[in-house]
């Protein structure tokens, strides 16, 4: 089993997506799950800050659609409205966060969901003042501090050492939540994200092995070739600028997800690559012929 990374593919590839979803979006596609706010919500205050971090940290095996819309529906009801606020989080007894977060279904899993939510919670309240903002300035803003303080900082709980910011210090939800930052609070204070890696998840990955910038022969866990797909789209930016600045892999995140969330995940033939809307896909120059088929967190791949 092998595959290899395609660059100048990828370089083609990034620079059209992108382009593309800047424009009219991606089949027809120009936004994103968590771009809508909770009402009379602004734009960069500290409730959407708070709302964007609690709702991206239990961003894992989600429909996202359903999670942000349920996490808008949680926020703009007074009664779970709490959920939202660190110090309410701090004072409110765990059971009544389990059973609130189910009123509607903003935890999937709701014992690990609430209490992730939860910690995290408290974390910013004990430590941070209630506002992820002071994390951020403590860290100089740079990312590079900030993803490894994520996964490094603990408070000892029951005699034990836990996490301060469970899942949110994830390889994959870290660097979702400094492009959130970016692109949807507008913290335009962040330094060195040409070093964030992209957040891979399912639709990232997909759209990479379908359109060929990672290909070969290979049969296991997806997650084996995340390293990979990570290693492409740091590469295959290079060169490329957009809005008279460098690209950044995080540049290419939201384009992927709607590649493979609004067209390969529902029109490509697993087994043959044969796609029902190829005529009007934007990247159907740089489609693969061949197996790409994901089931259950495995991949096999012919291509």
């Amino acid at each position: 089993m092998s595959v290899i990374i395609d660059n100048e593919r990828g370089n083609g590839l990034a620079k059209l997506l992108y382009d593309c979803f800047s424009a009219n979006g991606i089949l027809g596609v120009t936004y994103m799950p968590e771009d809508i706010a909770p009402k009379n919500v602004e734009k960069g205050s500290l409730d959407h800050l708070l709302f964007i971090t609690f709702t991206v940290s239990i961003d894992y095996q989600r429909d996202a659609t359903s999670l942000w819309e349920s996490s808008r529906r949680s926020f703009d009801d007074p009664e779970t409205r709490y959920l939202f606020a660190p110090k309410s989080l701090h004072e409110t007894p765990f059971e009544k966060i389990v059973k609130d977060m189910r009123k509607y279904r903003l935890s999937q899993k709701p014992l690990r969901d609430a209490d992730i939510w939860r910690t995290i919670g408290i974390t910013f309240f004990k430590k941070w003042g209630g506002d992820p903002r002071n994390f951020l300035e403590h860290c100089n803003w740079d990312s590079r501090i900030i993803l490894k303080r994520l996964r490094t900082e603990t408070h000892l709980q029951n005699g034990k050492l836990v996490p301060d910011y469970p899942n949110l210090r994830g390889a994959k939800i870290g660097p979702l939540w400094l492009r959130m930052l970016r692109d949807n609070v507008g913290i335009n204070l962040l330094k060195n994200l040409e070093q964030v890696p992209i957040p891979v998840d399912i639709h990232v990955a997909r759209a990479t092995l379908t359109t060929g910038v990672v290909r070969g022969q290979f049969s296991g866990r997806l997650e084996e070739l995340f390293e990979d797909i990570r290693e492409a789209w740091s590469e295959s930016v290079k060169g490329l600028s957009v809005k008279d600045r460098p690209m950044i892999a995080l540049d290419v995140d939201e384009p992927l997800w709607h590649l493979s969330r609004y067209g390969c995940s529902k029109y490509r033939d697993k087994m043959t690559g044969d796609c029902t809307v190829s005529d009007r896909c934007e990247a159907r120059e740089f489609c693969i012929k061949g197996k790409v088929k994901i089931e259950n967190s495995l991949v096999e791949l012919a291509t």
